[in-house]
């Protein structure tokens, strides 16, 4: 399964890069100065549960292409409408999973993309990101909650859990 995270900020690096240390296949979608900033230095990590620094793959906005299974939306609110810019040309035939709090970005992306695309989705943990690009974990807890929100989802999610899996993110239990 093929991922795109958008962005490598606080959520979608450290859930990016456990992924991608796990050996996933993960792309990170950013911008110019920090893709700069991953090639010089690589995606680093400081965590309670072990840190991590490791190159990762990048794209930019006007380097996306097609051809990802799932997008981890991992944005602030005030910059979905330029996320959802960017996300476009890597959308299609992918399932959007946003990290986001609240739920009124839903109504944007199903606008967006179509509510077939667009998966639930939440972050649980505590992160920040250093002026120098470092990505600190704050706590011991990390995670994220997400689910189909259609049925034409449900084995788009159940590979998707499969593979959060393989980098420690084990779904809920019922």
């Amino acid at each position: 399964m093929r991922i795109l995270v958008l962005g490598a900020g606080g959520i979608g690096g450290y859930f990016g890069g456990r992924l991608a240390a796990a050996g996933v296949d993960v792309t990170f979608l950013v911008r110019p100065r920090r893709a700069e900033q991953l090639a010089r230095d690589g995606l680093v990590i400081k965590s309670p549960l072990g840190d991590l620094a490791i190159p990762v793959t990048t794209v930019t906005k006007e380097t996306a292409t097609p051809g990802y299974d799932a997008i981890l939306l991992s944005c602030k609110a005030y910059d979905l409408a330029d996320s959802i810019a960017s996300i476009r040309p890597s959308a299609p035939g992918a399932l959007i999973v946003p990290l986001l709090n609240g739920l009124l970005h839903l109504d944007a992306l199903d606008a967006a993309f179509g509510p077939d695309a667009v998966a639930g989705g939440v972050a649980l943990i505590g992160i920040t990101l250093d002026p120098d690009g470092t990505i600190r974990h704050l706590n011991t807890a990390q995670g994220f909650v997400f689910g189909e929100r259609v049925a034409s989802q449900r084995a788009t999610c159940a590979a998707l859990a499969e593979v959060l899996a393989k980098g420690g993110f084990a779904p809920p239990q019922p």
